[in-house]
């Protein structure tokens, strides 16, 4: 993700801030969703969104971050897609290995090819055969409450984001 405009602990106690160099290593490492993998048993990327009549709304979903902020697909009719064209902030947030990670921003639904194309092959290495095409991604199959294809990506980029560490007990406030 994009550097960070600023830095603040948030920890009470005496533990070390979180540098977000150690963050964006753990997210240039990579992580991948399928179970055995991480996390309990694997890792899984949380999409908070709100609603227009205030309630939260929390979803797994399959998240891709980016130098530029996060990418996820939602079918057209989903909740959290009538949600983001309602509002379109939201939150990432996963479970690394060494810290837990909420992103929060503002979503916008992608439709240039390009930007369609760079996901879907990303999507590829990951193992989803997803097709970019008329103005969304295709492919056989998606998760079982995505709808019909196409889904709609969206890119979340970041206004902030906070990491508490695992293992050290460090938690720590960025801006972008």
């Amino acid at each position: 993700m994009t550097e960070p405009t600023s830095t603040r602990d948030l920890s009470i106690y005496d533990t070390p801030t979180v540098a977000w160099e150690q963050v964006q290593a753990s997210l240039d490492a990579g992580f991948t969703q399928a179970p055995g993998t991480g996390g309990p048993d694997r890792h899984t990327c949380w999409l908070g969104t709100v609603g227009p009549d205030g309630r939260p709304h929390v979803v797994g979903v399959g998240a891709f971050p980016s130098e530029t902020g996060w990418y996820f697909t939602s079918g057209p009719g989903t909740r959290k897609s009538r949600n983001l064209a309602h509002d379109p902030r939201c939150t990432i947030s996963v479970a690394l290995d060494d810290f837990d990670l909420t992103v929060e921003g503002t979503a916008r639904r992608v439709t240039d090819e390009e930007e369609l194309e760079r996901f879907a092959a990303v999507a590829r290495e990951d193992g989803w055969p997803a097709e970019a095409r008329d103005g969304a991604v295709w492919a056989e199959y998606s998760a079982p409450s995505a709808g019909p294809p196409p889904w709609h990506v969206y890119k979340v980029v970041p206004s902030s984001a906070t990491a508490l560490s695992v293992h050290e007990g460090g938690a720590t406030r960025w801006s972008f």
